[in-house]
This record gives C-alpha cells, structure tokens and sequence, in this order.
C-alpha cells in the first residue's frame, strides 16, 4: 500500500512538472506570438520610414536639377536678349544712315554734296553694325543637363531586405563564472563578414534550465560589443543563477538572440539580524554602527558585572532613554559588553566567503562565527563556540585571533577590508586580506553544529558584502596551506 502510495505521488509530482513546463511553453508562445504582431507593426512603421526618406531624397535632387536647369536657361536667355538688343540697335542705326545716304546722291550742289559724302563715310566708320559679332554668344543645345538614371533606376529595382545575421551559438564549456564576474564566450554558425557588433543581455534568475515569461526580471543590455566574448565583473551573486543570450547586428538590422544559456551564481547571501543584535548597536541589512544612545545605561551596566575581565573597553555613555520599544526595546538578545550582532543565514555546509570593512574611527571590532547558542552576555572568542579575529586601537594598536577566550597576536597589518573563509566541511575558518589575498590567520577545528557569521564593534562601525564566490586566490591557498596547524595550534578544539 504504501509503496502504491509512493508511486502515485512520483506520478503527480512528475506530472505536475510537466504540467509547469508546458505552462511556462504556453506563455512564451503567447509571449512570442504577441512579439510578432508588434515587431511586424514596428517593421512597417520603419519601411514607411525608410522610403519616406527615399522619396525625400529624391525630391531634395529633383528640386536641386530643376534649379540648375533653370539657372542654365536664364543665363541663356539674358546673354542672347541682350546681343539680340544690340543687334536691333545697330540695325536701326545703319537703316537711318542708308535712308541718308541714299537722300544724298540726290544733292545737285558739288560742295554741299561733297559735305554730306564726308559725313556718311564718317558715320559708316563709327557704324556699330561693322563691330558686330553675328555669331550667337551661346548655344541653344541644353543637353549637358540631362541625366541617365538607368543606373540608379536598376539599383532602385533591387531593393530588398538587408540578410539578417544568423543567431550566435553560447558555448557553455567556453563560458567562465570565478570571482564574481561571468565570461560568456559564444560563435558564430557561419562566417558573416557584415557583423558589425553583438549585443548580450542577462538576468538574474532562481530558476534553472530556459527562461521563463512570468515572474522574472527584465533584461539587462550591454550593447556594441566587438569580440565574441564578454565579461561582466564586480556582481553580487543574489540569485542562484544567471541567463544570457546574445544576437548578432549589422549596420542596419539585428539577427535573433542565441539559445539562452544560464548559468549558476550560487554564493552566499546573508544580512545582519537587527533582531539578534545589542541595543547599543545600529543595524542595517549590510552595516552595524555604534550607538551609544540606544540603551538603558544603567541596565547595561548591572548587566555588565556579569561580564568581568572583558578586553573591550566599555565607553562612557549618557544615560539616555532608549529607542521606542516596539524598534529596540524588546531586543535583549546580547546584552551588557557584548556589542554583538549575528547573521541572519546559518551555515551548515559548504565552502563560503564574505568581506567586512571597518569605518576609519573604529575602535574596536571582531569579525568571525559563532554557534547560535552563544549566551547574551559572551563575546566573540571568548568561549569555546565562537571563532574571530579582533581588532583593538583604543589604547594600543592590537590585531589578534581570539577562541575559547586565547588570543594569538597576530604580527601582521591590519588591513582595509577583511576576507572571511568558512569551509564547514573541511573545518576551517581563515582570514584573508580581501586585497592581497594574504593569509592573516586559520582556525582548524570540527564544527559540530550551524554556525553564524558574528560580529562586534563598538565607537564606530562595520560593512558587508556579500553574495560572493570563494575567490580563487583562496581556492589556491587553501590546496597549498594542506592543513596549516603548527601556529594555530593553541587556539583550536
């Protein structure tokens, strides 16, 4: 009966399964159905466009040889009027001067006669009709102004789409996810010397396997990439993975997007717990400030005696009254010297890493894990359930790795930003320079229950980052530090 029972439930879970895919199916073909429409409509738009352009084009050339054809006659027109003009005047002239002439042959008298002779052969000399160029300044022929478009009118007649690139192939083997940055690598199926660029676009996804329409978010473009690879660094990994895809784009059009690949992003994501923390503390998703105003003074103070021997120092604060209750009244998680807030995501398994930097005025903070039954009144590394490295300027510089309240000076500088390396499995917890990626400090021990990221500060304050891959400079260390235990030795279970 009961393994019938089991049976009919694998059935519905796979047919659920099925069920989900063919939906997520549905929506990307109504997805993609609703694509064409719209694509279509915006296609045409930018056909119209395209040939309104044209037309235009061939307006601005048809107005701009119409002009010059009208230039051309103008020019023309007004040099021949004008050697018409000069004709008629000549012409007038010199049927005036025959009229005289031929009066004159009438004339009886041999002086007066004589006379009109000398003035005729004058006049004739001065004669604008003997100056007179009878050949036409320019040609009627206007032929050097006609076109031949049987070119253009052929070139015209070939129009048609431009080819479209051919969809790029992501190679997933070529594709590099190390040190919070994503090398997606792809090519092409053929050789296509019209490529101008390609454009990827990727989102964060919980999902494995094909995109999905609903529930996800929108894609994010990086255009005019030259080469067939790209690389996205500096992320934060806060999702379990990422999708990508990539289309090909010549001058004027883009091909369809590759197979989307995904890729998985799994790093550790934790925020600190404002529930978990001292009331003396001010704490945000991913940084904790000191607050000397947020406790009852007096409380803190009675509390306090519990706690003696303490090596933070406690500072004076005024006895203000404490936040409202219902924001910080009802915190009493870590109380007295225990300025302490935990994270908010327990570590069971696994190789894990995050980063911690401290404010410049920080006077004193730890940076390590601690089991969750770490007591309200225990700092970190003062008991045999937490691990830290804890830094100290308040009186003198120290840097040290404390446990099971042993401290190991550490003779090194303290540095800007603080690498945490949690392998659970393995047993270790390291300390890095998240610059250099120098190792600073390693516990080795056997964790015997969930641990918590942990942290202490007091005057001053701390930030976190996190969703970050184990770097592979650690990776590297870890293979070479092959169980490091001579000096640390003193500090470990």
């Amino acid at each position: 009966m009961d393994s019938q029972k089991e049976a009919l439930q694998r059935i519905i879970s796979t047919l659920a399964n099925k069920s989900d895919e063919i939906q997520n199916f549905i929506d990307t073909l109504n997805h993609t159905l609703k694509g064409v429409q719209e694509n279509s409509s915006n296609i045409l738009s930018e056909l119209d466009e395209e040939f309104d352009s044209l037309y235009s084009i061939l307006d601005d050339v048809k107005e701009s040889m119409i002009s010059t054809i009208k230039q051309e006659q103008v020019r023309k027109s007004q040099e021949l009027q004008s050697q018409l003009s000069q004709c008629n005047n000549a012409l007038e002239n010199s049927e005036e001067l025959l009229e005289f002439a031929t009066r004159s042959l009438d004339i009886k008298e041999p002086e007066e006669f004589s006379k009109a002779a000398r003035q005729i052969k004058d006049r004739v000399t001065m004669a604008s009709a003997f100056r007179l160029s009878l050949k036409p300044k320019v040609s009627d022929n206007m032929t050097h102004l006609m076109v031949d478009f049987s070119q253009e009118r052929q070139m015209l007649q070939t129009l048609k789409f431009l080819p479209v690139p051919k969809a790029p192939e992501i190679d997933p083997v070529e594709c590099l996810v190390a040190d919070n940055s994503v090398t997606v690598a792809w090519r092409m199926p053929e050789e296509d010397n019209k490529i101008d660029h390609f454009i990827m676009e990727y989102r964060k996804t919980n999902f494995d396997g094909l995109p999905r329409v609903k529930d996800e978010r929108c894609w994010e473009v990086i255009d005019n990439i030259k080469g067939t690879e790209y690389t996205l660094s500096g992320l934060k990994f806060d999702s379990k993975y990422m999708n990508f895809r990539v289309r090909a784009c010549n001058k004027a059009v883009a091909g369809d997007y590759s197979d989307p690949v995904t890729l998985e992003t799994r790093a550790l994501n934790f925020s600190l717990d404002n529930s978990s923390s001292h009331l003396n503390l001010k704490v945000e998703d991913s940084c904790v400030e000191w607050d000397p105003t947020g406790g009852k003074g007096q409380e803190s103070k009675i509390k306090g005696k519990e706690n003696k021997g303490s090596g933070t120092p406690s500072p004076k604060r005024t006895s203000v009254g404490s936040r409202p209750p219902a924001v910080r009244g009802s915190r009493d998680r870590f109380t007295g010297e225990s300025y302490t807030v935990l994270g908010d995501t327990a570590i069971e398994n696994g190789q894990h890493y995050w980063e911690v930097k401290a404010q410049k005025d920080c006077k004193s903070y730890s940076v390590g894990v601690a089991y969750k039954t770490l007591g309200k009144f225990d700092q970190l590394g003062k008991t045999n359930t937490s691990w830290c490295v804890h830094v100290n300027s308040w009186l003198q510089n120290t840097f040290a790795a404390k446990h099971n309240n042993k401290v190991k000076a550490l003779d090194v500088p303290v540095p800007e930003k603080i690498g945490v390396f949690c392998d659970f499995d393995g047993g270790q917890l390291s300390f890095y320079d998240a610059h250099s990626k120098q190792l600073l400090y390693s516990f080795k021990t056997k964790f015997t229950q969930p641990v918590v990221p942990g942290f202490m500060v007091w005057c001053g304050g701390l930030s976190l980052s996190t969703g970050m891959q184990v770097p592979s400079a650690v990776r590297t260390l870890q293979k070479s530090e092959n169980g490091m235990t001579g000096s640390t030795s003193s500090l470990n279970n």
